[in-house]
């Protein structure tokens, strides 16, 4: 136990060393950290309680996702009856109704209402347990088809859609520069999203908001404004409202409901500015897919219209004069360079699945967490300071050695946080302070058990290598039960419990390493140094 080759020592030096030196950074002002180079970028990110920053709880407008549910099974039916041959393998149905809920159209041959079932029944086909579906097929009048959405079908949509919304979310917050937000699922059709530092929660709630859902679509110049106005449209089309500002004076236009081209095939979307009216826009392009359909699309169409619709709002709706080749376009409107930016912001991360609604905002002040911070800085400072006084009593020599590992503990624990990029909050500063009672618990089963030895009349370099033998037993066993009570916390809890889990178990797993390794480097070489024949501890 007290022996420690050359290779050894000079290893668990390196580790020390490091974890004091990553652990610097955490420590300096903004300026200084900038200026370090890139390795040594690395620190630990204030959580929302003690940096300030906004607290925002969204919730999924769920109407609206199984609006967007069925616009996107009508377009599942549409390519399910195209047959693999060719025209000569397809379905021909008639006009789709979307309407309460279902999906229904007439299948024009009855000698193809089997294949058309057939069909159907390969895309509706739920991930789930074997047999379970995400839509019912129905057929009424022995030739028109109806799907509906089945309850399974329904859970599942949704919770695919909130867990893409929070990955989108996660991507918009984070192109803003902010560090660490925390951003989790609450319940079935809620996200909490919480920013750090970010002191303008109004833009915030404006870009994570923006549902950023850009379609093409095609105007139907087959219909009656007058008509549409009493509320009369044809089959296949819907009134949609131009976005405010736009239209030059019209306050609709009657598009088709399919789709054309959707900003789901975007690959790009920058702020740019118009060469001619240098005012801002949007530049977008395509992927080789939404190229090549854009340019079959347009050049179908010449002379015809088309609307850009971006979160069910038209912003324009120009005349196709020529085919539009190279897979790039312009979206204009009434922007200026800041709502240009975040829409293209928007449009890159991804369209958000569901519209969100802003229900709860908090805002936690600088001076509220700086008041935190001073609080917890004040609390680790007493509990540092009356843990190394009561070791150097108690313990001498062996208290100063215990007193140096947990210097080296408190290093390492801020140089692994800072590799992780973790971020601290005020139940960290809580798991912070208790790992430092808890570093030095070891060093007291040892020590204790090391008198114990002397009492029994052993030699000073028996005893204390049975003190540490049998004590590191007992150290052992009671941090693997807290390694275990943290592991629930982290896996079943959320936001401040996570945080609490993670300082705590990387405080034991360090504290370990201290307490029982490098004390007892440092009582094996000063054994070997100066061969005590007695020992005060």
């Amino acid at each position: 136990m007290l022996d420690f080759p050359r290779w050894k020592t000079v290893g668990i030096s390196i580790i020390l060393l490091l974890g004091i030196l990553f652990s610097i950074p955490s420590f300096l002002p903004e300026k200084q950290f900038e200026n370090l180079p890139g390795f040594a970028q690395a620190k630990v990110n204030l959580g929302l309680d003690l940096a300030g920053g906004s607290h925002l709880l969204l919730e999924a407008d769920l109407a609206d996702l199984e609006k967007t549910q069925l616009a996107n099974m009508e377009k599942t039916v549409r390519a399910a009856m195209r047959g693999e041959r060719g025209s000569d393998d397809d379905i021909a149905i008639g006009e789709l109704s979307n309407a309460n809920g279902q999906i229904s159209f007439l299948v024009r041959d009855q000698a193809q209402l089997d294949a058309a079932r057939e069909r159907l029944f390969s895309v509706t086909q739920g991930a789930g347990l074997t047999g379970q579906r995400d839509w019912n097929i129905d057929v009424i009048d022995t030739t028109r088809i109806v799907l509906t959405p089945t309850s399974a079908g329904r859970t599942q949509a949704v919770a695919n859609a909130m867990d893409t919304a929070r990955d989108i979310i996660d991507r918009r917050v984070n192109a803003l520069g902010t560090r660490e937000p925390t951003i989790i699922r609450q319940g079935d059709d809620r996200i909490v999203v919480q920013v750090p530092g970010l002191q303008d929660p109004a833009a915030l709630k404006e870009l994570i908001g923006k549902t950023a859902r850009l379609e093409f679509r095609m105007v139907d110049a087959n219909a009656d404004p007058n008509e549409a106005l009493a509320g009369r449209v044809p089959v296949g089309s819907e009134i949609v409202p131009y976005a405010e500002g736009e239209g030059n004076g019209a306050q609709f236009e009657v598009l088709r409901r399919q789709v054309m081209i959707s900003g789901e095939q975007l690959i790009n979307a920058q702020q740019s500015y118009d060469p001619q009216s240098n005012q801002p826009v949007v530049s977008i392009r395509f992927d080789s897919a939404g190229s090549s359909t854009f340019a079959r699309v347009t050049a179908q169409n010449v002379n015809k219209r088309f609307a850009m619709v971006l979160d069910g709002k038209v912003l324009s709706a120009p005349s196709i004069n020529e085919p539009i080749l190279g897979g790039s376009a312009q979206i204009s409107g009434n922007f200026s360079v800041a709502s240009a930016n975040a829409l293209a912001i928007s449009l890159r991360s991804g369209a958000l699945p569901v519209k969100m609604a802003v229900v709860e905002e908090r805002t936690v002040t600088p001076e509220l967490g700086a008041d935190s911070i001073r609080k917890g800085a004040i609390a680790g400072i007493i509990a540092t300071v009356a843990v190394l006084a009561f070791m150097i009593v108690v313990y001498g020599r062996f208290g100063i050695y215990a007193n140096i590992a947990l210097i080296f503990n408190i290093g390492l624990i801020i140089a692994i946080m800072a590799a992780f990029n973790a971020t601290l909050t005020l139940p960290g500063i809580a798991g912070f302070v208790l790992t430092i009672g808890a570093a030095v618990d070891a060093n007291v089963l040892i020590n204790e058990r090391i008198r114990e030895e002397l009492k029994r009349g052993r030699r000073v370099f028996q005893a204390v290598e049975i003190g540490y033998k049998e004590a590191s037993r007992a150290i052992f066993d009671a941090n693997i039960t807290n390694v275990i009570a943290a592991g629930l916390m982290f896996w079943f809890g959320s936001g401040p419990i996570k945080g609490f889990a993670v300082v705590l178990t990387i405080g034991i797993i360090t504290s370990v390493f201290t307490a029982v390794t490098v004390t007892r480097l440092f009582a094996a070489r000063w054994l070997h140094k100066t061969r005590p024949t007695t020992l005060n501890i």
